[in-house]
């Protein structure tokens, strides 16, 4: 669902912004450092999650300004969304839908949102935890309930983790009911990253030949075994997870491995233009399978892609993203990156203004 009016107050380099797009291509241009990235953040805000740059809140908020920020949006349904923080409480999260306050999570019900980043050019080579991160916005897009099985699998594992540490042993009674709640929620985030590998794996092979990079998609580290067997391993662990200060054995324990197929190699070997065209290519997969099995396709956010393709690469990515539904937010230091673009939304941003 496009978003056809953002505003912005007191977020980054923003005093207010109101911005006002269609469906389809939105470029932003401007010079290096003119806050064009601090635009796809706050697209990003507007679904779970800590956005692009998994910033803390606290520094979101304009440095010279009162304190607390806002994002707020009309989506092409009449949908009015926002989130922010007050100054009294700045790392405190607040979301409200049509007026009435909400969760963070609810926000998966009115967008899905993915997005490509210079920082996400190390994402093969670097912890497994960014391909975690990957994986479940590529499911969230699918699966909008994945957000809230996430939240409380999170929470439940910080308790037992807090409960192993106590000195003279948890209480037995609390510590099952805390591995009960994860088991619930770890099983069902297995099983939906599990299905969402699958489906898109087998996307990607269907697809006819394109200039970009065809990536092989697979899970490692650990893997589902259903509900029942992890609340067993998390039961049997309990020494080793307590001597350890950490849960060993659950979804977050997962990887996920991604090879270039053409040439049957880990991405994390492939060369910096390769992995990024795994990246691409992958995005642009699922963005297709998300609009054929949601009914909706993502926005995309491409930050300063279009600078890293050649001309070649550069004229098919705007050609099929011209062709698809949904819309794509890309940022640039120049307009002829884009040339051929004509139908897009062009923005012109200059020292924390966004000229139309």
């Amino acid at each position: 669902m496009p978003v056809a009016r953002l505003v912005l107050t007191d977020f980054r380099s923003y005093p207010s912004a109101a911005i006002h797009a269609r469906p389809g291509l939105v470029v932003l241009t401007g010079e290096n450092g003119a806050g064009k990235t601090n635009i796809l953040e706050a697209v990003s805000l507007l679904a779970p999650g800590r956005g692009l740059r998994q910033a803390a809140l606290g520094e979101m908020a304009r440095s010279d300004g009162p304190g607390g920020f806002a994002v707020a949006a009309r989506i092409d349904d009449g949908s009015e969304i926002g989130t922010g923080t007050l100054a009294a409480s700045p790392e405190r999260r607040q979301v409200r839908i049509n007026g009435a306050a909400s969760s963070a999570n609810a926000l998966a019900e009115h967008l899905s949102i993915l997005w490509l980043t210079p920082a996400m050019d190390r994402l093969f080579v670097e912890g497994a935890g960014g391909r975690r991160r990957f994986l479940d916005r590529l499911v969230l897009a699918l699966e909008p309930s994945h957000a809230t099985h996430s939240a409380r699998y999170e929470a439940a594992m910080r308790a037992r983790n807090r409960l192993l540490g106590e000195e003279g042993g948890a209480d037995p009674a609390w510590l099952s009911a805390v591995e009960a709640a994860m088991a619930e929620h770890g099983a069902a985030i297995a099983e939906a990253r599990e299905r969402t590998v699958a489906a898109l794996a087998a996307r990607i092979a269907a697809e006819p030949d394109s200039v970009f990079a065809r990536a092989a998609l697979a899970l490692d580290g650990w893997r589902p075994m259903g509900e029942d067997a992890l609340a067993r391993e998390l039961r049997s662990g309990r020494v080793r997870d307590a001597a350890a200060g950490r849960t060993l054995a659950g979804p977050h324990r997962s990887d996920l491995l991604v090879r270039h197929a053409g040439k049957d190699q880990p991405a994390a070997r492939c060369s910096t233009g390769e992995q990024k065209a795994l990246l691409l290519g992958t995005v642009l997969a699922h963005a297709d399978l998300a609009a054929e099995r949601a009914g909706r396709a993502p926005i995309l956010l491409l930050d300063e892609v279009a600078a890293h393709l050649d001309p070649d690469r550069r004229a098919a990515l705007l050609a099929r993203l011209a062709r698809r539904e949904g819309q794509v937010w890309m940022t640039g230091t120049e307009p002829a990156l884009f040339a051929g673009a004509e139908q897009a939304t062009w923005l012109r941003v200059v020292d924390g203004m966004v000229e139309g």
